[in-house]
């Protein structure tokens, strides 16, 4: 099928060959800036209250910008973003609020509306909407109430403030549509949604990012040669200059008579709100003083500085709507009536919007469902940001409040002075998590390949770029401890995102492929030497991003002394192997034999019989308890036998996941491997439960390469299928619920810990409050089990049949079993019946109010029995991945009407 030539998929076509610049601007400003460990100059690294809030409207900040429903170029160097102001709030509203690490009662959490409805890969035409209150923003309110409340209670939310009754609140929709890639056009729609007139002040602002006032020079502050400029360059339209982008230009609408005027002042910092601080007249600030206590003396009295604003004063009837209108461009770029066309270019790309998508997804997909998908991928490309940390330069901190040699030493990531961030990242949330994680971001690329593998392959790539991983083959994880470990799924990813490529352009990229595989066995050969403490083929990766799974911390010393041998950790380079055997095998022939790669394919056959081995043999039986039926994590203690924890978690289903067919096709041309493969088998008695031939009916062979054989696999799903253990309405549990009335404990030195069932919030304060591993459902390790499953039956087919549920009596295959866990993880977004969808709870606005009732959210995880969305509210990054589910359940439901 030839790929389609719609206009986003011309302009998608063209971006992959770099022909033109349609990505130059874009969402990339962050939603939150502030409370960064970029933006920490303090001692005691506590970044939340170095930076809070409450400075972010008065101090410039160094390493980036945030703003409300905002755009930026790539680099951030100039930012457009909205301002608003219902004449009761005590400050404009400028930037979402959320309560810091330390302030919920469950860690960080944003206490705003909003959602993202619509956006291109391109972002020729982007959509989002924030629900903006007429009564006074309820920040002590939110502050206090979740203070007081423990960890068995519920956050308090923005809603449960009472603030929408009524309905007293504005819909503000910003659109952003682009006539040319240096050619952007921005709509805000408002709509009164209460029953009373309303006034709202709303001010479309634009600046730039402050790079002169921290003595850089110009090679790593771009553009800080030249300070930035405004002029007026008449009664409705403003010029701006900034080195390395040129002249643009931003017009108002002149025919719109709510407009009061244009105001400016400097992006810099108000130094007065530090105790005994001077300031300069004009500073970041100003428009608060001037809208909010009516100081005029703060602003320019002249079209000058580095921050302008539009200023607009609106009344609006109750259900009234009305629209402004604003154009910015690169000189040059427009030449006729500026708003003459611009509800017809509006309209297009709002259209090819529509085609793209509509080529994109199932022809059989439903008009619900699709909007799912719509707004999954719309979240998706609204968490691109523009991520800035140059460790050496951050490292002494702000220049005007250097720090000494003592307390640079005692910085986090001193070790990494060579991580050099100046890049679009897709993150995890921009508001929770307003900086990359390094699985996170293998998972965000899945889904990124159904829309736009060029930009999935990018992100794959930039992590393994020398400027981000260390020189000893260590992939950074994230800014508050790059040397923190997080499981390494970079390999799968690159080989998924290949596979989806190749299938949607027809051609495959083995370029990017070698220069992927060649940089993660630097990452492997890191893990073998760091990792595997005793040589024995048994890992030890610490928490490796399930935060509180176990009964210690497990990024920590064991308080029992000795070392912790790791299931999943073991299991992941086992799933690491694979993958980087099925890569090596791909490199070795494509039409002629390459040796180097057919010797890597050995190397990585010979990794996995090694941790096979150990996995079941090392110390008598290894990770797997025969009685139990499960793997378990286990203590080494100094001396005496292994202590196995008896906890039953992802721990123990993760060997499910390394697994991987591998079809004769693949390596015919391969002797030695194949020569190899042979030897292991004939001489290695216990790989032939763990790599198994198999005869197609065609009389072509396949081999299954996988951790768990056939006879452990279906032992080990007896409890992944149980609804008793880990199998609940929404898809997998990360903890059994055998340890809700059963929890497993252990006591040392008189101290006693325990691991119980706990599917909602987290109600222990290990790795932050916000994360729970103890029962809820989380999307990446799901997914990564339904793929296994596909595995093991694209092997066994219909001879491998288990019970499911566990008792029902009911067998299906696996690949059933995998499609109906993806109807579990659609129906926790999917409304039922009734309108309610269970990412929601119980919140009724959802399934009755017309102006919430079709919008979802996409939470970083979800409760194990209601399917109730906790921790990040937008983290459209793993949990995107409910748009494939929906989608290979379309294409499946659509082949099946076809039959």
């Amino acid at each position: 099928m030839p790929p389609p030539q719609d206009p986003e998929s011309l302009r998608l076509n063209a971006d992959r060959e770099r022909l033109h610049n349609w990505k130059r601007w874009g969402p990339y400003l962050a939603e939150r800036q502030w409370g960064t460990v970029r933006e920490d100059y303090s001692e005691d690294g506590n970044c939340w209250d170095h930076f809070t809030h409450d400075h972010a409207r008065s101090r410039a900040y160094r390493w980036g910008e945030d703003g409300l429903l905002g755009i930026a170029d790539r680099q951030c160097r100039i930012c457009i973003a909205t301002a608003l102001w219902n004449t009761r709030d005590p400050f404009m509203k400028e930037r979402l609020y959320g309560l810091t690490n330390h302030e919920g009662n469950h860690s960080e959490d944003v206490k705003e509306e909003y959602y993202y409805l619509r956006s291109t890969p391109t972002h020729s035409y982007m959509k989002a909407l924030y629900k903006y209150p007429q009564r006074r923003f309820p920040y002590a309110d939110l502050l206090r109430v979740n203070k007081e409340r423990g960890r068995d209670q519920t956050e308090y939310e923005l809603v449960d403030t009472g603030i929408f009754d009524q309905r007293a609140y504005f819909d503000v929709v910003a659109e952003h549509a682009k006539a040319d890639a240096e050619d952007l056009l921005i709509r805000y729609t408002v709509t009164n949604r209460g029953k009373t007139t309303a006034p709202l002040h709303l001010l479309p602002q634009i600046w730039f990012r402050n790079v002169w006032s921290w003595g850089a020079d110009h090679l790593t502050m771009p553009g800080s040669a030249e300070k930035p400029q405004f002029g007026l360059h008449d009664d409705s339209t403003l010029w701006l200059n900034r080195e390395t982008l040129g002249r643009y230009y931003f017009h108002i609408d002149p025919k719109d008579d709510r407009f009061h005027d244009f105001i400016f002042t400097e992006n810099d910092t108000n130094y007065s709100i530090f105790s005994g601080g001077d300031s300069q007249p004009f500073t970041k600030d100003a428009f608060h003083k001037h809208v909010v206590d009516g100081d005029s003396t703060s602003l320019y009295p002249s079209p000058q500085g580095t921050k302008a604003a539009a200023h607009y004063l609106l009344y609006l009837k109750p259900g009234e709507t009305t629209t402004l209108r604003f154009r910015f461009y690169k000189s040059g770029q427009v030449r006729d009536d500026v708003f003459g066309h611009f509800d017809e270019i509006f309209q297009q790309r709002v259209q090819e919007c529509d085609e793209f998508y509509q080529n994109t997804l199932p022809p059989a997909m439903n008009e619900s469902d699709r909007e799912i998908c719509l707004q999954a991928y719309a979240g998706l490309m609204f968490s691109k940001q523009f991520y800035y940390y140059p460790v050496n330069r951050w490292l002494p901190g702000d220049p005007n409040r250097r720090f000494n040699a003592e307390i640079i030493g005692r910085r986090r990531n001193n070790d990494w002075k060579h991580l050099f961030a100046r890049d679009v990242l897709s993150m995890p949330d921009k508001w929770e998590y307003p900086w990359f994680a390094a699985w996170d971001l293998a998972f965000h690329t899945i889904p990124l390949a159904r829309i736009d593998p060029t930009f999935a392959k990018r992100q794959i790539t930039l992590l393994l770029r020398e400027w981000y991983m260390h020189p000893n083959g260590q992939i950074p994880a994230y800014e508050f401890a790059f040397s923190d470990v997080n499981p390494p799924v970079h390999a799968w990813a690159a080989w998924r995102v290949y596979q989806m490529d190749a299938r949607q352009t027809g051609v495959k990229d083995r370029a990017f492929l070698a220069g992927v595989f060649q940089k993660l066995l630097l990452n492997f050969t890191w893990w073998v030497n760091r990792k595997d403490e005793r040589g024995f083929g048994v890992f030890s990766g610490g928490f490796l991003g399930l935060d509180n799974i176990g009964i210690f911390d497990r990024g920590a010393p064991l308080p029992t002394g000795g070392s912790l041998q790791q299931a999943d950790a073991t299991a992941w380079m086992a799933f690491y192997c694979v993958q980087m055997l099925r890569m090596a095998v791909e490199l070795a022939y494509d039409g002629q034999l390459h040796p180097a790669y057919q010797d890597m394919a050995s190397k990585f056959l010979t990794h996995f019989v090694q941790i096979v081995e150990a996995v079941h043999t090392h110390g008598g039986t290894g990770l797997w308890n025969e009685v139990d039926g499960f793997y378990y994590d286990h203590i080494l203690p100094e001396h005496g036998a292994p202590i196995p924890l008896k906890s039953r978690s992802l721990v123990g289903l993760m060997p499910l996941i390394a697994v991987k067919v591998i079809e004769e096709s693949h390596i015919e041309h391969l002797p030695e491997f194949k020569e190899r493969f042979e030897w292991y088998r004939t001489h290695y008695k216990l790989m032939n439960k763990h790599i198994t031939e198999h005869t197609n009916p065609d009389g072509s062979k396949k081999w299954l390469f996988a951790l768990a054989s056939r006879e452990r696999l279906l032992k080990v799903l007896r409890y992944l299928l149980d609804e008793k253990e880990f199998l609940s309405p929404h898809g997998i549990r990360s903890l059994s619920r055998y340890h809700l009335d059963n929890p497993f404990s252990m006591t040392v030195d008189g101290h006693k810990y325990e691991v119980r069932y706990d599917p909602g919030d987290s109600t222990t304060s290990m790795f932050g409050g916000n994360s729970n591993w103890r029962g809820p459902i989380w999307f990446p390790i799901n997914h990564l089990i339904i793929e296994a499953l596909e595995g093991y039956f694209d092997y066994f087919g219909d001879s491998v049949l288990a019970e499911y549920p566990t008792g029902s009596g009911k067998h299906l295959n696996l690949q059933e079993i995998a499609n109906d866990l993806k109807r579990r993880h659609a129906s926790l977004v999917r409304a039922d019946a009734k309108g309610r969808r269970p990412c929601h709870g119980t919140d009724d606005r959802y399934s009755s109010d017309p102006g919430w009732k079709d919008l979802t959210l996409f939470y970083e995880f979800f409760h194990g029995d209601t399917g109730r969305g906790h921790g990040a509210s937008h983290q459209t990054g793993w949990t995107a991945l409910v748009s494939r589910h929906i989608e290979d359940l379309a294409m499946m439901e659509g082949k099946n009407s076809n039959a």
